[in-house]
C-alpha cells in the first residue's frame, strides 16, 4: 500500500515543468488559466465540483472579473475518481484548485508542504457529517457477514488512503481488529472494487459516497457498517495551491463565491440539483438524491471547530498507511478566503459556522398523515415517478402508508428515503432492515440500515421483531 500511493503521487511530479511551462504560456497572451480537480462521482464534493461545473457559476463569476480587469480565464475541469491523482497532479502543479475528503486532505497537505509552488492550504469544507454517516462499508446480498468483527480475515476492497479506506480503519480500529493485519486490504479503484465485490474477489467494500449506495440500489450489496455508528465527524474539502492564490486571489475568490453559490441552489433546489450532478456523474438520480436531498449531507462551506478537532485526530491515519512527513493542521487549514467571501455577501461568517444544523431539512405537510413535519430525525420523503415534486411523511409510518396508497392508485415509487432510527442516516426505505414494536393494535414499524441495528433494538426491546420491508408496509397504521 505505502508503496503504491507512493509510486503514483511521485509519477506525477514529472510534468511539473510542463505545468510552469503553460502557466508562463498562459500569461504571455493574457489569459490565465485554472484548472480544477473534481470528483464527479463523489457525491460530497458536487458543490466545488459537479454541479458547480453543470450550472457554470465559476465561469460566470470569473466573466464578472474579467468584466473590471479586462484579463481573460480558461476553466479546465479534471474528472478523477478519487482524490489520490487530484494531489498528484497538485505535486506536480498542474492542478490549482482540488475537492477531496478528509483522509485524501491530510494526504494531500503532507505530500505538497515541501514544494512552495505546490503547497496547498485547505480553504473550505463542501459537506460534511457530524457523526461520519454514509462513508459505509457494504457486503454482498448473500453474505453471512453481520458485523465488523465478521470482517475478520477476509479480503475488503477500499482505496487506500480515500475517505472510505479511512471510514474501515475506524470501523476495524473500534471493534479490536489490527487495520494492518486483521483484514487483507485490496486497494483498488471504487469501480474496480465494486467488481471485485460482485465476483466474490473481495468479501467487502468499503467506499466513500456514492458508491455504498449506489450498490445498495442496484441490488448488488447490502449495508454492514455506517461511519455514523464510530460518532466522528467527516467532511470533503477545497485546497488551493498557495502560490497559485498567491499570483491569482480573484481567481480563489471567484470560486469560493461560485461554490457558495453552487451551496445555496443544492439548498434550495435539491430536487433539481440531484437531476444535474445525475447527468454529470451518469449515477442514477435516485442515488444522487439519497445524499445530496434533504437530511443527507449537510453542505456548509464554514470551517467547523469540531470538524478541524476530528481532522486533527484523523493525522495518526497518514502514519499507518506510510511514510508521510508531519502535518501542522493549523498551519494548512485558512479562513482567511473563505471569511472574506462571506463578508463581500454581507453574511456572518461566524455565525455560520457556529450553526450545527442541516441547511436542507424535510419540510412541509405530510398529505397522508395530514400532519407538518416538524422532527428531521423522523422525517422521510416519497419520490413518485414522473413528479417534479417529492412527497414528505412525518414519521416512517406515515412513509410506508405513503408508499402503499401509491402503490395502490398505480403509481410508480422512484424512491422512499427514511432516517436510520439508531443514527438519523438517511436511507432507502425498500432497503432499510425494519422493525415491528408496540402493541398488536397499533405497532409502529421502524427503520434501520442494517441487521445488526435492528438487532440491537430488539436486544432491548422485548416484543420487538425483525419483518421484512413488504410486511412493514403492509401492517402500518
Amino acid at each position: 500500500m505505502k508503496r503504491t500511493i507512493a509510486v503514483a503521487l511521485a509519477a506525477a511530479t514529472v510534468g511539473s515543468l510542463a505545468a510552469c511551462s503553460l502557466d508562463s504560456q498562459s500569461q504571455s497572451d493574457g489569459t490565465v488559466n485554472v484548472v480544477i480537480g473534481y470528483q464527479s462521482k463523489t457525491i460530497n464534493t458536487v458543490t466545488a465540483g459537479t454541479l458547480l461545473k453543470a450550472r457554470g457559476f465559476l465561469e460566470q463569476r470569473l466573466a464578472d472579473v474579467s468584466e473590471s480587469t479586462g484579463v481573460e480565464y480558461n476553466v479546465e475541469w479534471q474528472d478523477y475518481d478519487t482524490g489520490a491523482p487530484i494531489t498528484a497532479q497538485m505535486v506536480a502543479e498542474k492542478i490549482d484548485i482540488g475537492s477531496m475528503g478528509d483522509y485524501p486532505l491530510l494526504i494531500n497537505g503532507s505530500k505538497t508542504q515541501a514544494n512552495e509552488r505546490a503547497r496547498t492550504e485547505f480553504v473550505s469544507v463542501t459537506g460534511y457529517s457530524p457523526t461520519g454517516s454514509l462513508n459505509m462499508i457494504v457486503v454482498p446480498p448473500d453474505s453471512p457477514i453481520r458485523s465488523v468483527t465478521d470482517l475478520k480475515g477476509k479480503k475488503v476492497s477500499a482505496s487506500v488512503g480515500s475517505a472510505g479506506h479511512g471510514t474501515l480503519v475506524r470501523a476495524l480500529d473500534n471493534a479490536g481488529i489490527d487495520p494492518k493485519t486483521g483484514v487483507e486490504v485490496l486497494n483498488q479503484q471504487p469501480q474496480v472494487g465494486a467488481s471485485a465485490l460482485e465476483s466474490s474477489q473481495a468479501q467487502a467494500l468499503s467506499q466513500f459516497v456514492a458508491w455504498p449506495g449506489l450498490l445498495v440500489f442496484q441490488d448488488k450489496a447490502k449495508l454492514l457498517y455506517d461511519g455514523a455508528e464510530g460518532d466522528y465527524p467527516t467532511f470533503h474539502g477545497v485546497v488551493v495551491r498557495r502560490d497559485y492564490a498567491g499570483r491569482h486571489p480573484e481567481v480563489l475568490d471567484a470560486f469560493l463565491q461560485a461554490q457558495l453559490d453552487a451551496t445555496d441552489f443544492l439548498n434550495d433546489k435539491p430536487l433539481e440539483s440531484a437531476k444535474l450532478v445525475a447527468e454529470g456523474s451518469g449515477l442514477p438520480e435516485e442515488v444522487v438524491y439519497l445524499y445530496n436531498g434533504p437530511g443527507g449531507t449537510s453542505f456548509d462551506t464554514t470551517l467547523k471547530p469540531s470538524l478541524i478537532e476530528a481532522f486533527k485526530g484523523d493525522v495518526p491515519y497518514l502514519k499507518s498507511i506510510g511514510d508521510f512527513a508531519d502535518l501542522d493542521i493549523n498551519g494548512f487549514v485558512s479562513d482567511e478566503a473563505i471569511r472574506k467571501a462571506f463578508a463581500e455577501r454581507g453574511v456572518d461568517y461566524d455565525a455560520a459556522r457556529d450553526s450545527t444544523a442541516n441547511p436542507s431539512a424535510i419540510r412541509g405537510r405530510d398529505p397522508v398523515c395530514n400532519a407538518d413535519v416538524t422532527d428531521p430525525r423522523l422525517a422521510g420523503e416519497l419520490w413518485l415517478d414522473g413528479r417534479d415534486t417529492t412527497q414528505p411523511a412525518a414519521n416512517p409510518g406515515c412513509l410506508l402508508r405513503a408508499v402503499r396508497e401509491a402503490t395502490a392508485r398505480g403509481d410508480n415509487v422512484r424512491a422512499a428515503y427514511v432516517s436510520d432510527t439508531e443514527y438519523g442516516t438517511r436511507w432507502f426505505a425498500d432497503k432499510s432492515v425494519w422493525v415491528r414494536s408496540g402493541d398488536q393494535q397499533r405497532p409502529q414499524y421502524l427503520p434501520f440500515g442494517t441487521l445488526a441495528g435492528a438487532q440491537r433494538y430488539t436486544a432491548t426491546h422485548p416484543g420487538a421483531t425483525v419483518v421484512d420491508y413488504q410486511q412493514a408496509l403492509a401492517g402500518a397504521v
